[in-house]
């Protein structure tokens, strides 16, 4: 299986409008200035210790290095990135009005992220998206129930 997670406003919140995880020690919290969502840190580290591939998955220009530096730091481990260079390059490739994110491309299982267009996107294109926002308390709870009931039909799927 595989999950992926949106960065801005998903996992990188504005610590004045979201509770975040403690910043990282000095001098790491100088050079990755970004602030985790409260609950991310036990999240992806139970995900790691799965049988579920961990993914961000971006609109955003951030490097590699940086994307696995954050997390690292954090004793979290990406076992693969898709930013907005990627996706062009791979996925969109310059078509006009294509999909900011297309988890299907990667057959990503489940994608989070805050953007109502791609929530849209995934229902119109036949990709599961939960939508994250900013007041949902139980956000953490409910991504590992929807991972619980997509693998049961995924497992149900291999027997029939």
């Amino acid at each position: 299986m595989k999950i992926s997670f949106d960065l801005d406003e998903t996992l990188f919140v504005n610590s004045a409008e979201v509770p975040t995880e403690p910043e990282l020690k000095f001098p790491y919290n100088k050079l990755y200035k970004d602030k985790l969502r409260k609950g991310a840190v036990k999240l992806l580290t139970e995900i790691n210790k799965s049988d579920t591939e961990l993914w961000i998955y971006t609109t955003s220009n951030r490097t590699e290095r940086y994307i696995n530096g954050i997390f690292k730091h954090y004793g979290i481990r990406i076992d693969s990135i898709v930013n907005a260079v990627r996706h062009e390059k791979e996925v969109a490739r310059g078509r006009a009005n294509f999909p900011s994110k297309y988890p299907a491309a990667y057959r990503i299982d489940l994608h989070v992220d805050d953007e109502k267009s791609v929530y849209e996107n995934g229902i119109a294109n036949g990709f599961r998206v939960y939508r994250i926002s900013n007041d949902d308390a139980d956000w953490a709870d409910n991504i590992r129930k929807e991972l619980e009931r997509i693998r049961k039909v995924n497992q149900a799927d291999q027997k029939a």
